[in-house]
């Protein structure tokens, strides 16, 4: 295991009907006068934006709206939440969404005190140190933003998708009630459920030894998705399964199950320039991309795969041929992603196999980081493996 340090301030507050609490909880971490950042759609409709400005209003906590996020978020609502925070006096952002709404909030949190371009935290020109407070209030399971110091922004010039972080955009509280995501389809359940699993593996898959605590929680977290993205895909009203997995996701991206081990990381920027160029959904990206990285990159560490494949999917261990054993791992996870409802293949995403090339050059690979680094080439061949991915 290699040295670390773990740092996760945020206030978790889990169950029914907590967004009701959110005044509180603002004043309780010192805002006095707050961005309400959302995106529109259900969380208007369902009265879930009422409830949180009712709260705000019984707790004497004024508040400036800006709706509108968009999946895949877009630098210039990010822009538009900057302008609008330094004209207001705004002092706290109050987030209400999934990582969208989330991510958009924090790049509004780094930009509002910094005298540059907040994309300068995005392409690595700056790293932020400091930020507005951020509390946010969830509504689907994927992202695990609400607990992470990471945000993910598009560039609408060029559709570049990058991702910027620091513990200082981590929240200083969150509400995770489960009924919020009851309303989800089966298809953003599915997503969700993906994005967590993934962000799981990315941790999974490492060159670090003896670390048998952090497998074992990893394996929890996955064997966890195994088990209940069935049951609220066949019972979306499941409020046990969805809390399981609202905390799963949570779980998953907060780094508890990363610590004092080397991530990879590959995977979700391989996915990016496919949310980026195509606006598809982050998690039916991943599910096509995860499962043909790991593919190409298996030979790397056999065993590590077979590992997976007993721990988490249950597959017998074929010790004269291990590699028909991780093999047999990487079907069964392709197979469970297939059964959700998940595209595995360019076509059932959407994607093209002429646009490779392009990906490739946006993404610019070649940085020596990762389980197995990857350079153009073997990049280029992860995609043509998912282009064509069978069950």
């Amino acid at each position: 295991m290699e040295n670390f340090n773990f740092y996760s301030p945020t206030e978790f507050v889990f169950g029914r009907d907590r967004e009701n609490e959110c005044g509180a909880l603002v004043k309780k971490h010192g805002g006095s006068k707050v961005l309400l950042h959302f995106g529109g759609g259900s969380a208007v409709r369902s009265g879930l934006i009422d409830r949180v400005k009712a709260s705000l209003d019984a707790a004497g906590v004024p508040f400036v709206e800006l709706g509108g996020v968009h999946p895949n978020p877009l630098d210039t609502k990010v822009y538009e939440g900057i302008e609008i925070c330094r004209k207001e006096g705004i002092d706290f952002i109050l987030a209400v969404g999934g990582g969208s709404s989330i991510d958009s909030a924090k790049a509004i949190a780094m930009g509002v005190p910094y005298e540059r371009d907040f994309w300068d935290f995005y392409c690595g020109k700056a790293a932020p140190a400091v930020a507005l407070p951020v509390g946010t209030v969830l509504t689907i399971a994927a992202a695990g933003s609400e607990g992470s110091g990471d945000s993910v922004i598009t560039k609408e010039d060029g559709m570049l998708k990058r991702g910027a972080g620091g513990d200082c955009i981590r929240p200083r509280f969150s509400v995770l009630n489960p009924a919020l995501t009851c309303t989800l389809s089966a298809y953003q359940t599915a997503c969700g459920a993906t994005d967590i699993m993934a962000h799981v593996f990315e941790r999974y898959f490492t060159n670090t030894t003896e670390v048998e605590v952090t497998d074992r929680l990893c394996e929890a977290v996955l064997m966890t998705m195994v088990k209940e993205t069935p049951r609220v895909i066949a019972d979306p009203n499941n409020y046990e399964a969805r809390a399981n997995i609202m905390w799963a996701g949570m779980v998953a991206h907060n780094n508890i199950v990363g610590v004092g081990r080397g991530q990879d990381w590959n995977s979700h920027a391989i996915e990016h320039e496919l949310s980026g160029m195509y606006d598809c959904a982050h998690g039916a990206g991943l599910a096509v991309i995860m499962p043909s990285w790991m593919e190409y990159v298996m030979d790397h560490n056999v065993m590590r795969f077979c590992q997976m494949a007993t721990r988490v999917f249950g597959c017998a261990m074929n010790f004269e041929k291990p590699e028909e054993t991780a093999r047999a791992g990487i079907r069964a996870f392709r197979s469970f992603l297939k059964s959700i409802g998940m595209p595995i293949n360019f076509a059932e995403l959407g994607a093209k196999e002429e646009d490779i090339p392009e990906m490739v050059r946006k993404l610019n690979p070649g940085n020596g980081w990762g389980f197995k680094p990857l350079n153009a080439d073997d990049v280029t061949k992860v995609y043509q493996i998912a282009a064509k991915a069978t069950v």
